[in-house]
C-alpha cells in the first residue's frame, strides 16, 4: 500500500490532469454541472454493480471515476468561484468532527448503536443540517432505499417496534388489506396497499438487519442467471422460448438452480 504522502501527491496528480483536460480538450471544457449529472448517476451504478460482486478490481476503477467526477465539480465551482475541492474536503472533515463528538470531544459511544443513537439529534443541532429528522432523506432516492432511510432516520429518535418480531402481525396485517382490496378491484386503492406492504416488509428486513436493496439485487441476478440457462439450453429440446410450455421451461429452470445449488455446496 501506498504512503500518505503518495497517496496526497496521487489525489494532485488527478487535479492537476484534470486542469489540463478542463482547458485542451474540447469535451471536457463544454461540461457543466446540468450535462455531467447523468454520467455521474451511471459512474455510480457502476460502482454499486462492482460492490454487489466484490470486485476488488473494477471496484478500484468505478472509485476512480465517482472520485473525477467529484473533482470535475469542484473545479466547476472553483470557476465560479462558489468554492474549490479544498472547500469540499474541509466541509465534509468539519462535518465528520463535529458528528463524532464520542471521538473528537468528551461524549461517550461505546457501541455502533449508542452512535447512531446520538445521529440524528447530532445533525439537528447543525448550523446548515436538517430541520426536521427526515428532511435529510433526498427526494430522488429509489423508492427501497427511501423507504429504507425513514424508518432507519425514525429509529434512530426512538419511533421504532420493540422488538423485531412484533412487526410481522403488521407485515399480515398489509397483506390481509391488499388481497382485500385486489378481491373488490379497486386498482387505486389496491396499489396503495401494496405500497403499504411493501414498506412493512423493508421495515421486517431492517428490524433484522437485512438490506432490503441488496437482497432483491441478488434475488434479480439470480433469476437473470436461471432465465438465461433456461435460454441458452432450450435449444436441447429444439424449441424457442415461444414455443416451450411452462413444464418444459420449469423443468430447465430446475435443472438451473440444482447447478446453482451443487456449485455452492
Amino acid at each position: 500500500m501506498h504512503t500518505r504522502e503518495e497517496k496526497l501527491e496521487a489525489f494532485g496528480r488527478l487535479l492537476d490532469v484534470l486542469d489540463r483536460l478542463r482547458v485542451e480538450c474540447p469535451w471536457d471544457r463544454k461540461q457543466t454541472n446540468e450535462s455531467l449529472r447523468p454520467n455521474t448517476i451511471e459512474e455510480v451504478f457502476e460502482l454499486c454493480e462492482a460492490l454487489m460482486k466484490d470486485d476488488s478490481k473494477n471496484i478500484c476503477k468505478e472509485l476512480g471515476d465517482v472520485i473525477m467526477h467529484v473533482c470535475f465539480y469542484a473545479l466547476i465551482g472553483q470557476e465560479k468561484e462558489d468554492f474549490d475541492i479544498a472547500d469540499v474536503c474541509n466541509k465534509q472533515a468539519d462535518k465528520l468532527i463535529f458528528r463524532h463528538p464520542h471521538v473528537y470531544g468528551k461524549e461517550k459511544a461505546e457501541s455502533a448503536e449508542q452512535v447512531l443513537q446520538n445521529w440524528e439529534q447530532i445533525k439537528l443541532r447543525e448550523k446548515d443540517g436538517n430541520k426536521t429528522v427526515l428532511s435529510g432523506v433526498p427526494a430522488a432516492l429509489p423508492s427501497i432505499i427511501k423507504a429504507y432511510r425513514i424508518q432507519d432516520k425514525a429509529r434512530n429518535v426512538g419511533f421504532d417496534w420493540e422488538q423485531p418480531e412484533d412487526v410481522w402481525q403488521k407485515v399480515r396485517e398489509e397483506l390481509g388489506e391488499l388481497e382485500a382490496e385486489l378481491k373488490k378491484g379497486d386498482k387505486q386503492k389496491s396499489t396503495e396497499e401494496l405500497g403499504d406492504f411493501i414498506f412493512s416488509i423493508i421495515n421486517a428486513a431492517r428490524l433484522y438487519h437485512l438490506n432490503p436493496d441488496n437482497a432483491l439485487e441478488h434475488t434479480n441476478q439470480k433469476f437473470i442467471r436461471r432465465f438465461n440457462y433456461v435460454e441458452q439450453h432450450s435449444i436441447r429440446v429444439g424449441k424457442t422460448l415461444t414455443q416451450m410450455t411452462l413444464e418444459e421451461m420449469d423443468e430447465l429452470w430446475n435443472e438451473a438452480k440444482k447447478l446453482e445449488n451443487e456449485q455452492q455446496s
